[in-house]
């Protein structure tokens, strides 16, 4: 069975975190999509309400995993025998931070990185520019799925 890993910590996923994941659902036959812990970050949402949207969304492929990590990449990759790392990239600068990784993950444990590149649609996109938009009253329905939208605007709603 060929497995990969799209990581990220998606607060929240958009639709070029779900154009990537798609992409490498086509391509391989288990994806594990790993939501990040970073516990001195404090995000939006929280990593289970992450994990629940990141389902809602990926449901379709059938061969889409959601879980979450804390640690190195490379060892969720190990306890799962994921030998490939699927990132996407929007422009050069991504591709200088995710180089030193990808160089670095392979030198530990040998998993291989896959470099994607973003569709030109979403080449400006991230998370934290959605929250920001977003929060502003802007309108990011045509940046994020239906199911996120809904909790983006409740969750901002709310604070």
């Amino acid at each position: 069975m060929r497995r990969a890993v799209c990581p990220g910590s998606f607060d929240p996923i958009t639709n070029g975190h779900l154009d990537i994941i798609a992409r490498a659902s086509r391509l391989y036959d288990e994806v594990y999509v790993a939501v990040m812990i970073n516990k001195s970050k404090k995000g939006l949402f929280e990593i289970e309400e992450r994990i629940d949207l990141i389902r809602t969304v990926t449901a379709e492929y059938g061969n889409v995993r959601v879980e979450a990590f804390h640690g190195l990449l490379v060892d969720f990759c190990k306890q799962r025998d994921i030998p490939a790392i699927v990132k996407g990239l929007r422009a050069v600068s991504d591709f200088d931070y995710e180089l030193q990784m990808a160089q670095m993950n392979n030198g530990l444990s040998g998993v291989e990185t896959l470099f994607v590149p973003t569709n030109p649609t979403y080449s400006f996109l991230s998370s934290s520019l959605v929250k920001e938009v977003a929060a502003w009253g802007g309108d990011v329905s045509h940046l994020v799925p239906a199911d996120v939208l809904t909790a983006l605007t409740e969750r901002l709603n709310k604070d």
